[in-house]
């Protein structure tokens, strides 16, 4: 039997018109994947700030309980990670470091509150108070 050469072999792979059409497809389904998850991304937001701010409720309500007070205005959030000096402190009440919120803005933290023993709030995208869509504010006392 004869050997055939290695310009005769069969050889499997490719050809360029076939990677062409894998690239298009390719980058169709990347830019729906990319447009439905920008589209999503303020909604995003606005539901990861008020699970932060409820996580927040709840340590300062632990904090409460151990201190009979809120932090002041003054201690701020990282209160709820370092004693501020307070007697029955029996903290850390959150595991982690306090986070800024999804729009990398510090939590803005008053206490006592104009809504309440407290007031916490980010000011959503804009950063400034009050606005309306991706621009509203997440408060803890709505």
């Amino acid at each position: 039997m004869k050997r055939r050469g290695p310009g005769l072999r069969n050889q499997g792979g490719f050809t360029l018109v076939e990677l062409i059409v894998v690239m298009v497809i390719l980058g169709l389904i990347a830019g729906f994947v990319y447009v439905n998850y920008m589209g999503k991304l303020p909604e995003q937001k606005i539901k990861a700030a008020k699970t932060q701010i409820e996580i927040f409720n709840q340590a300062l309500e632990l904090y409460h309980l151990d201190t009979g007070q809120y932090p002041t205005t003054e201690q701020g959030l990282n209160a709820l990670r370092e004693n501020p000096g307070v007697d029955n402190w029996a903290g850390p009440y959150l595991k982690k470091d306090v986070p800024n919120d999804p729009w990398r803005r510090p939590y803005h933290y008053q206490s006592p509150g104009s809504h309440g023993d407290y007031d916490l709030s980010s000011y959503g995208d804009d950063g400034s108070p009050g606005g309306e869509g991706k621009n509203q504010d997440i408060n803890s006392w709505e």
